[in-house]
């Protein structure tokens, strides 16, 4: 199991654990490439893992397929709590 997708699961962990998983590092997965289906034609996407040294506070979970801030803290944010879908065209050569 990706430590982001346990962190999530278990909602009621120790302080003691979530330490050791922050002792472990954050997780930087290849993300599995996704094909949509279009009305014209499909569409691949690609997630390039050069994002996870260029944005040092990005993690990742190949189960839910989605990249999570690496913060360890109660936020109820889209980037700690749902993630954001690696492949909905994410822009960031302009970061």
């Amino acid at each position: 199991m990706n430590s982001v997708d346990f962190l999530l699961t278990n909602k009621d962990i120790t302080y003691e654990i979530r330490t050791e998983v922050k002792r472990l590092g954050r997780p930087i997965p290849v993300i599995i490439s996704k094909t949509d289906v279009g009305k014209s034609r499909n569409y691949s996407r690609n997630f390039n893992s050069s994002v996870y040294d260029r944005f040092k506070w990005f993690c990742g979970c190949p189960k839910r397929t989605k990249l999570f801030c690496l913060v360890m803290g109660g936020n109820q944010s889209a980037w700690t709590q749902k993630g954001i879908p690696v492949c909905v065209g994410l822009i960031i050569n302009n970061m």
